[in-house]
């Protein structure tokens, strides 16, 4: 018999959001270790908030908030918001109820802010790592390294002359005045983006159009392809070799390690500094008629190194989530701090979604 289409509406529900949930669910296991984290961030909240005044909206509501931000590609706060009202799944995991009021967008906003000035990502990242290693996840001997631009939020209209005339002529719409640089040599030497100071002008390669970036770079390890080292800087054109220095001599313990890199990274330069910290370069030769590797045959005749070479190219997977997924393709925040922060923080996502599928796999 035909069912009548007929939706009534009742007074009361005997269903919380927990039960309407299936336990299979994919989110219920990340839900899982993100509270195990948040327990161990009480402390370092405590010490963010003061003892006087109005409660604000839970520290650990607003990272599980952000989290499924960059879990779902949720592309503003005003619709992460307007999720959280309707949608049982995303009110579930932040930790509301069904009578709860969802915030307002500005109060999100404006709460949120508070712990991007903190150092809250890299704890967070901190912390996944950890259950990582005690999941025997983790190489401590074999990574890779790598870097992508990201583009910043800023127009090119915004890249104007720094020693441009204090009073310019008055735009012909205020809102979107119409910008002519045609013909005008512009770089980062004369030039500087007066809505993002921060970005600088770069492109991928020849023949790519430039744009106002920041370079992104993650140090992978080889065993299962989890981030261990983040680092965000100016896209100033060496930035992919100093990031990976960094990275390199952040990681613990003074055994030789490998590190696998694509072509960008065969320098003299580079190669000679990492073999100073006891670093194997299994760097990706350049064999360019006009320029010879600086990785000879001492490196590449031990099969490590060919192992290395197929391993390194798993990091273009990192950055391919980061990007369809995790929001990094256009970022939403200006400043280098806020560019470091909010990468960190995607990358622990990324790590938490690994994790998650080497525990079930």
């Amino acid at each position: 018999m035909r069912g009548n289409d007929i939706q009534q509406a009742t007074m009361f529900s005997y269903l919380s959001p927990e039960q309407r949930v299936p336990q299979d669910h994919p989110l219920r296991a990340i839900r899982q270790r993100t509270d195990q984290i948040l327990i161990g961030l009480s402390p370092k909240f405590s010490q963010m908030y003061s003892r006087l005044g109005r409660p604000s909206v839970p520290p650990e509501k607003l990272l599980r908030a952000l989290l499924l931000q960059v879990l779902y590609t949720v592309r503003s706060e005003r619709m992460l918001m307007e999720q959280l009202g309707y949608n049982l799944l995303f009110s579930w995991f932040v930790g509301l109820n069904m009578d709860d009021e969802v915030w307002d967008a500005t109060v999100y906003s404006k709460n949120r802010d508070r712990l991007l000035q903190a150092d809250v990502a890299t704890a967070f990242f901190e912390a996944v790592l950890q259950q990582a290693r005690e999941l025997s996840l983790l190489s401590d001997e074999h990574f890779t390294v790598d870097g992508t631009l990201l583009e910043a939020w800023a127009s090119l209209k915004s890249f104007q002359k720094v020693d441009r005339e204090e009073h310019p002529k008055p735009p012909d719409d205020p809102g979107n005045p119409t910008v002519d640089f045609h013909g005008e040599q512009r770089s980062n030497q004369t030039h500087c983006s007066t809505t993002d100071a921060d970005a600088l002008l770069a492109r991928k390669g020849s023949g790519k159009e430039a744009k106002l970036s920041y370079s992104g770079h993650v140090l992978m390890e080889n065993r299962n392809g989890l981030v261990v080292n983040t680092e965000v800087l100016q896209a100033n054109g060496t930035a992919e070799r100093d990031a990976a220095l960094l990275m390199v001599e952040a990681i613990p313990g003074d055994k030789t390690v490998t590190l696998g890199a694509d072509k960008n990274y065969d320098t003299k330069d580079f190669v000679s500094e990492l073999r100073n910290m006891y670093v194997t370069p299994h760097v990706s030769q350049n064999q360019h008629a006009r320029r010879h590797s600086a990785i000879d045959g001492r490196t590449t005749r031990h099969a490590g190194y060919q192992v290395s070479q197929r391993k390194r190219k798993r990091v273009e997977e990192i950055f391919g989530w980061l990007k369809t997924v995790g929001g990094m393709r256009k970022l939403r925040h200006r400043g280098l701090e806020l560019a470091k922060w909010m990468f960190t923080f995607a990358t622990a996502a990324y790590n938490l979604v690994r994790i998650r599928n080497l525990a079930f796999a």
